[in-house]
């Protein structure tokens, strides 16, 4: 099977519909798929449910399709750095399935390995646990929390073989691998491309059998909040 795309658009080609559903891997704006991002708001898919931890910022990342109205509703577990999410979300104009964050990473987890539910105590007793089936395991009370079953999974990793093992850069990793697992067909865009076997088995985080699509690209990775010191005076 060939794995390896020329771009973001070649490697979503006829993947993409209205009202389909997005897992998109990264924290912040640390290890997002903002090359893939893009190429979906040139698409101009809509009415998109989209799993991510948060949103991106006003005009990165996610936060692009936002600014295009394509995104119908968002599971997320973090929302703080967007001003466009919150003024959709007061104003009824976007659906919000809040996920506390652990929660989140098990519900795309667990899709990815077939499990269609399973039982956490985090929520019990609040908001998060209305509506849902509440189940005493020796004493303790759980909520059954839905696995995440996506259309398609967007990811961006450091590292990819023409097979598709992937390899992320430290903290970029986040929830890259879960959101890869969970969708019918993931697309994953990289730095480097390297050949067939020049990948140490033991360093591959996410084995190729999950990826079906990869481009390389060259990213801003911008910082979402620089934070420096201020220069002491001598």
């Amino acid at each position: 099977m060939k794995k390896v795309y020329g771009s973001a658009a070649e490697a979503l080609d006829g993947l993409l519909h209205d009202g389909m559903f997005i897992a998109a891997g990264g924290f912040g704006l640390s290890g997002i798929p903002e090359l893939l991002i893009d190429a979906i708001r040139d698409a101009g898919t809509k009415d998109i449910t989209i799993a991510s931890n948060n949103c991106g910022v006003d005009d990165f990342g996610l936060g692009i399709l936002l600014q295009t109205k394509q995104i119908k509703k968002m599971l997320s577990s973090y929302v703080g750095e967007n001003a466009e999410f919150m003024r959709q979300y007061l104003s009824g104009e976007l659906e919000l399935e809040f996920n506390p964050q652990g929660t989140l990473a098990e519900r795309m987890r667990a899709g990815g390995c077939g499990i269609p539910g399973f039982y956490t105590k985090t929520g019990v007793g609040t908001v998060i646990a209305e509506g849902k089936e509440h189940k005493d395991f020796d004493g303790e009370t759980y909520i059954l929390e839905r696995g995440i079953f996506a259309d398609l999974s967007i990811v961006k990793a450091w590292k990819a073989d023409d097979t598709g093992n992937l390899v992320f850069r430290k903290t970029a990793r986040n929830f890259n691998p879960p959101a890869a697992m969970c969708g019918k067909v993931c697309v994953a865009e990289v730095e480097e491309i390297v050949p067939r076997g020049s990948l140490d088995p033991d360093c591959i985080h996410l084995p190729g059998i999950y990826v079906h699509r990869v481009i390389q690209g060259e990213h801003e990775k911008r910082i979402e909040q620089r934070t420096v010191r201020k220069r002491e005076e001598a």
